[in-house]
């Protein structure tokens, strides 16, 4: 059986002990799904990944990813936190740019000094919902919820209920009553809830954001990539801050003592978009599993 060391980071974390914790596992070829549901478990963290085989093929590494309720086609600070672990931790070079072959696809990271930036593919947009579905999920009125966009379901590889909700106030107050969350996503390809504002905590950031991922066995999560990328195709869809492209800064984990941040710069222009989410990652510590 091979040796399993393992690396834990925090993600678009702007220091150490913030940010999203990640767990990667290297040498994880001949670990089981169920194996690595288990170790996922053990970690607790939102991400656990599990680096396949450390020789690229077809220019990216093999990745899967898992939360404690089960495996995930792609995942954001998964697949930055695992990107930067390879390339400074097993590679040791100091190369541009590393590809991660997810079950999404492949998915490319870039390095920009101590920032990470991943493509994330075209986003998809999916059924809309309204107040009246979404307050007693979240256990708001329906008059906290900013009407100007609508709420929806929009995926970039994991997909989520987008909520804009009209400020921090609604954004604190809101928490999950689980059994109408099951009703909501019943029908839905989204399991998941990212709810935002444009009230923030920072005054030089743009967007105030948290998830809830109850079914993922994620209460609420930190920091979120893939709801992001989700996120920066609905804001330049909807032109939210009045054009087709952005370059905002996302606060989130706030509420939990978490506090990351995520760059988010992305463009639309005649249906097509361009997506990009960035942030820094630190290492935290190194072992082994026995």
């Amino acid at each position: 059986m091979n040796s399993h060391p393992f690396y834990i980071a925090d993600v678009f974390a702007e220091s150490k002990y913030a940010g999203n914790q990640l767990a990667v596992v290297r040498n994880a070829s001949d670990l089981s799904s169920d194996e690595m549901l288990k170790i996922a478990r053990e970690m607790h963290y939102s991400e656990t990944t599990f680096v396949l085989s450390e020789e690229a093929r077809d220019g990216g590494y093999d990745v899967r990813i898992f939360t404690p309720g089960g495996e995930v086609p792609f995942a954001g600070h998964p697949t930055l936190g695992t990107a930067w672990v390879l390339r400074n931790e097993i590679l040791k070079s100091d190369v541009s740019s590393i590809t991660l072959n997810l079950q999404v696809g492949q998915i490319p990271v870039t390095f920009d000094g101590d920032t990470l930036w991943m493509k994330q593919v075209e986003p998809k947009f999916g059924q809309t919902l309204t107040p009246a579905q979404l307050a007693p999920v979240l256990n708001l009125d329906e008059q906290d919820f900013d009407t100007r966009t609508p709420i929806q379901e929009v995926s970039t590889g994991l997909p989520f209920v987008l909520v804009p909700l009209k400020g921090m106030d609604a954004v604190k107050r809101a928490h999950i009553s689980l059994d109408k969350l099951q009703e909501l996503i019943a029908p839905l390809e989204a399991q998941m809830i990212f709810l935002f504002s444009a009230e923030t905590y920072g005054k030089e950031n743009q967007i105030n954001a948290r998830m809830f991922g109850d079914m993922y066995g994620v209460p609420e999560d930190p920091a979120t990539g893939s709801a992001n990328g989700c996120l920066a195709g609905y804001l330049t869809k909807y032109k939210y801050f009045g054009s087709g492209e952005i370059n905002v800064r996302v606060e989130q984990g706030y509420e939990i003592y978490r506090p990351s941040i995520l760059q988010l710069r992305a463009s639309e222009h005649d249906g097509a978009y361009s997506i990009h989410v960035g942030g820094k990652v630190f290492l935290v510590a190194r072992g082994e599993l026995v």
